[in-house]
């Protein structure tokens, strides 16, 4: 079945038609910047110039920002205030006329590297981390999904969370190189691992792309992979979770 996926971030909205059942990308990736505002109703439009791109008739699945629980937006995360408390399934549904399932971003991601990727019948608690404006979390024990781990929303010394200091925003506004920067990441890494002890943790997102500049700092003992899919897997582990929604009613995954 050939769904379109969206995956939102921080910086940009990207969308492609995918065939949810083998996670091939059957379009080129369609980008446009994240409206600076960052709030709903922006959003919204970008989202339907990306639906209107693809001249897409049926259901979408969506990778978002921070933690949708039933839909609904329960964290600013790295987006407007006003966000918190919106139904994010309706307020895209009522901006294109489509069907969506919403869900986070770095789960979406998860879907992809548990279905088609170094994640694919991996046993045991699988951590995803994506890499960006933020940093995104997706957890599955046993190839089942558990929701909105939002691991990036810790609190490190005088930050409200973690991200703020150790994201690739933060090497962006801090012009850090990336072995200042790739320190951060690890120190991050090895509070993962302190907390929830992972079998595995895959490495997503955008500065994924550039694991080769930073993974000889990466020093913790857990065994860290990057994803095959990289800044891609958004897009495609939405439209499969479209589909898991469309035919069996929840988000689980088949282990």
């Amino acid at each position: 079945m050939d769904i379109l996926g969206i995956d939102i971030g921080g910086s940009g909205i990207k969308g492609a038609l995918v065939n949810a059942e083998t996670g091939e990308m059957l379009t080129d990736r369609f980008r446009i910047p994240t409206p600076k505002s960052r709030k709903p109703k922006d959003m919204a439009k970008v989202v339907a110039k990306i639906v209107e791109h693809f001249d897409y008739q049926g259901p979408v699945g969506c990778g978002f920002p921070t933690i949708v629980k039933n839909g609904v937006c329960l964290l600013q995360g790295n987006l407007h205030k006003s966000w918190v408390g919106v139904n994010v399934d309706e307020l895209f549904t009522a901006a294109t006329g489509r069907e969506f399932t919403v869900l986070n971003d770095a789960d979406a991601a998860g879907y992809a590297s548990m279905n088609y990727g170094v994640g694919k019948g991996k046993k045991g608690l699988v951590i995803m981390i994506t890499i960006g404006t933020g940093l995104g979390s997706g957890a599955f024990f046993n190839g089942v999904l558990i929701p909105n781990f939002e691991l990036g929303q810790i609190p490190y010394k005088n930050y409200k969370k973690i991200e703020l200091w150790a994201a690739a925003s933060a090497k962006e506004r801090e012009n850090l190189s990336y072995e200042k920067w790739g320190k951060r990441f690890n120190k991050f890494l090895r509070i993962v691992e302190t907390v929830v002890s992972p079998d595995l943790i895959i490495l997503g997102g955008g500065t994924s792309k550039d694991w080769e500049e930073f993974h000889h700092i990466i020093d913790i003992e857990t065994n860290v992979v990057r994803a095959e899919l990289m800044n891609h897997a958004g897009i495609i582990g939405a439209a499969v979770a479209c589909l898991r929604e469309q035919h069996h009613g929840h988000l689980n995954l088949k282990s």
